[in-house]
This record gives C-alpha cells, sequence and structure tokens, in this order.
C-alpha cells in the first residue's frame, strides 16, 4: 500500500506533522498530573527514588504507574532534565507512526482503500493531534493499543491462514503492548480479555486442527505472561518500599496516609452527569470549596436541606475530615434510596454518552460551559466545530458498525474492546473526554469501513 500510494502518504503524513506542530506551538498541555508525571520522573532520574517531592523531601508513591515516567526519564536522560518541548516532538513522532498503524489496521481488516481513508482520518484528527502536545499518556496508550490490536489481528489471520510458522514473534508483540498499555494507565488491561476471547473463538470458529489449536494456546499463554510479568518488580517494590501488596495503582491515586474520600465520591455519583462538574466541583475537593451556585439541580432535589447544610460545614473545615465524609456517604445513600434507577443506570449511561460527544477542548482554553457563549466567543466557536468534528467520527463509526459489520475482519476483536472499554468508563463518577480516546484507533478503522463503500467486497474478494 505505501509503495503504491508513496506520494498520498507523504503529503497526509506532512499535514499530520503541520497539525501536530500547530497544536506544540500553540497549545502545549501542562496539566496538574503532568507536573507529577515530571517530578516522578525527574527525582527516579537524578536520586533514584520514584517518588513525588514534598516540603524539600521525596516521598516513595505508588500513584502513578511507571510506564510514562519512565518514559520521560529515558528522554530527560538522553537530552536533559526538562526537555519537554522534546517529549512533545517525541510524542508527535509516535502519534504519527500510530497512524501508519491504524492504517494497516485497516487495511487487514477491511481493505487497501479502506486503509488509506483511515490514514486520512487518523492523520487529520485533531483529538489525538492536540494530546501529542501534552505530556500525559494519552498518545502512548493509544500507540501501544494500536500495535497491540495490530499484532493480535495478525497473528489472527497468520493461524486461521494456517500460517503457523513464527507467530509467536506476533503474539509476544500483542503480549508486550499491553503491559505497556498497563504500565501507561492501569485500564489498559482490558484489552487482555478482548483479545483473549477473540483467541477463542478462532479456535472455537474455526473448529481447529491440533498445529492450530496448540498455536493458539501457546500464543494465549505468551501474551497472558508478557502482559503481567512486568508488573512483578512493581509490585515487589510497593511490598518492600511502601508495605502494600499494589500491583497496578490507586483507585483514586491516593498516597498510602491519604485517606480516599469514599462518601464525597458516593455523593457524586448520585448526581454527575457531565465534564462541568468535573471541573467545577470533583477537582476541588479536598481542598477548595464548593460553590453551592455551579450544583445542577439534580444534586439537591432530595436530601435538599441536608446536602446545604453539609457543604456549609464542609466549606467552613480547613478540611475534608473523616466526619464529614461520613456524612456525604449518609447523603448518598439518602439519595439512592430515592432514586435507585437514576443512580444505577441513567447517570451512568449519560456519563459515558459524555465522555464520547462532548467537544474534546478540554487542552484548549475554551470555556468548559462553551454552550453559553458568553465569556470566550471564538472558544465557544471552536467548541461547537470541535463537537461537529468529533460527532462525525462517532456517527461514521456507528455506521461502519451497522452497516459493514459483515465485510469488517475480527470485527468482534475491534468492537468487543470498545464495548468493554466503554462499560468500564460507565463505572467512574468523573466524565473526562480523554477517557474514551483510547478507543478511537477503532473508531477511525470502522469509520474507514463505512466510508470505504462499495469496494469492500471487491477488496476481500
Amino acid at each position: 500500500m505505501l509503495r503504491e500510494h508513496r506520494g498520498f502518504f507523504l503529503a497526509m503524513t506532512l499535514c499530520g506533522l503541520v497539525l501536530r506542530l500547530f497544536f506544540l506551538i500553540y497549545f502545549p498541555a501542562l496539566t496538574d498530573d503532568s507536573h507529577v508525571y515530571l517530578d516522578l520522573a525527574g527525582n527516579w532520574l537524578e536520586h533514584g527514588v520514584y517518588g513525588q517531592t514534598e516540603g524539600g523531601d521525596i516521598v516513595p508513591v505508588d500513584t502513578r504507574l511507571p510506564g510514562y515516567p519512565a518514559f520521560l526519564a529515558a528522554i530527560f536522560w538522553v537530552f536533559g532534565v526538562g526537555k519537554i518541548r522534546t517529549v512533545l516532538m517525541s510524542q508527535i513522532l509516535i502519534d504519527l507512526a500510530g497512524c501508519f498503524l491504524i492504517a494497516d489496521l485497516a487495511r487487514r481488516t477491511v481493505s487497501p482503500r479502506a486503509g488509506r481513508i483511515a490514514f486520512v482520518l487518523a492523520a487529520l484528527c485533531p483529538f489525538l493531534a492536540s494530546y501529542a502536545a501534552a505530556v500525559l499518556t494519552e498518545t502512548l496508550e493509544v500507540f501501544f493499543t494500536v500495535v497491540a490490536l495490530e499484532c493480535a489481528v495478525a497473528a489472527l489471520e497468520g493461524t486461521t491462514s494456517r500460517k503457523l510458522s513464527r507467530l509467536w514473534l506476533l503474539w509476544a508483540g500483542t503480549g508486550a503492548s499491553v503491559a505497556a498499555c498497563i504500565l501507561l494507565r492501569p485500564d489498559g488491561g482490558i484489552l487482555l480479555p478482548v483479545i483473549g476471547f477473540s483467541m477463542l473463538f478462532v479456535l472455537w470458529s474455526e473448529r481447529a486442527r491440533r498445529e492450530t489449536v496448540v498455536s493458539i494456546v501457546t500464543g494465549g499463554l505468551l501474551v497472558a505472561v508478557l502482559a503481567l510479568v512486568p508488573l512483578i518488580p512493581w509490585t515487589v517494590r510497593n511490598w518492600k518500599t511502601l508495605h502494600q501488596f499494589q500491583p497496578l495503582a490507586p483507585r483514586y491515586a491516593t498516597e498510602s496516609e491519604e485517606v480516599t474520600p469514599v462518601g464525597f465520591n458516593r455523593w457524586i455519583r448520585t448526581w454527575m452527569a457531565d465534564y462541568v462538574s468535573v471541573e467545577e466541583i470533583y477537582w476541588n475537593v479536598p481542598g477548595d470549596k464548593i460553590d453551592v451556585r455551579k450544583l445542577p439541580r439534580r444534586a439537591l432535589d432530595s436530601a435538599g436541606d441536608s446536602t446545604l447544610a453539609l457543604i456549609a460545614d464542609y466549606n467552613g473545615a480547613p478540611q475534608l475530615t473523616a466526619q464529614i465524609d461520613w456524612r456525604f456517604d449518609q447523603v448518598a445513600w439518602e439519595r439512592i434510596r430515592a432514586h435507585p434507577f437514576r443512580y444505577y443506570f441513567v447517570l451512568p449511561v449519560v456519563r459515558v454518552a459524555d465522555m464520547w460527544l462532548r467537544p474534546r477542548t478540554e487542552l484548549l482554553p475554551a470555556d468548559p460551559r462553551w454552550w453559553e457563549f458568553n465569556d470566550e466567543p471564538m472558544g465557544s466557536v471552536a467548541a461547537v466545530g470541535f463537537g461537529l468534528i468529533n460527532l462525525l467520527y462517532v456517527v461514521a463509526a456507528l455506521g461502519g458498525a451497522i452497516w459493514r459489520h459483515r465485510d469488517i475482519r475480527y470485527f468482534g476483536l475491534l468492537a468487543g474492546f470498545v464495548i468493554l472499554r466503554t462499560a468500564f468508563l460507565s463505572t467512574i463518577e468523573n466524565p473526562e473526554p480523554r477517557y474514551t480516546l483510547e478507543c478511537y484507533p477503532v473508531v477511525i478503522v470502522l469509520a474507514a469501513g463505512l466510508f470505504a463503500g462499495r469496494a469492500l467486497k471487491q477488496s476481500n474478494a
């Protein structure tokens, strides 16, 4: 495909590079998480301690997995500590390499024409491009997700076509890529069961010969071992250094001596529906005061008086105490009993929909309340544009899944990953759009399947 369309791929690569450089120059992103990762990487490299700086001391932590800090430390070791531009340029190159892998995944699962369409959609995707200019895990997580899916599809192709020689290299690549995903973010492990179920399905549907059975079983063991073994030294380190069993990272990224605000988080889940409340309420606690005026009406539609009194007590206290957190928990359970269907079904669905459909402008200076068109009209216009682009990608992917799924090889693997990750995201209380970005390679492949149109059957024949 590359040999036959060199000019096309060169032109689109340059366009993708220009788009990413635009975000690098005008909208480089350093968030609170970015500073945590940079601190971890610097301390690890310069002092040999995987920890955060607190009051002049370096305190060992397990709040973040070591994958992204290791990436930062490697760049700092070569180019010097604090070379953030070098980090972002490296991510841009990695992201562009991921565009080629997305194209090849579309070529393998749909057709060569779909591969070219997928390359355009990936290279010109503003969401992938914006996160390439952010000191966050998303670019690497997306890249290794694509590598894992690409290797898995290539290995399954070899298995079903009875080409069993050297498949272990592809399975090893799958397992190593899943390991990288897990070491970057705990939820990267979602890939492992999806790939495992796909292997079992091939084993059942093909009514495989003995050689094929052996190949898939050994391949599955290799994937599992390579994906999970890298967690052993991390788990041992946490046990020896922090005296606790932690093979991943704490659910709420809390330190070992920090109390998790379970009650507050449960109360949040009784009304949280969109990203605006994440910025205005969720991220401010504990620490800052809660602005009652920014609470939606549904947050006060039951136990309203006790909720207002509780918030007043929290705002007047120097910190979120265990007693106040217990009171948040009591109010939460009262609200759950009053609206169980909303808590267990409606709000999780709405939060997932918000993650998928909200304009992905969280790294841009646009107001999170972009629809009000008051403080920053240009930001609101940009948000509308981003929202329409995101809607186009998602609707096209749904169209590809509905009308072209029979023409997409290993559709179950691709769709299964999106479905399982979406189901996982429905369990969290803070709907951040970036959490669905890892699904975008599959979104692009399915959308390319739709846009490839009638050429599908000819290409697959």
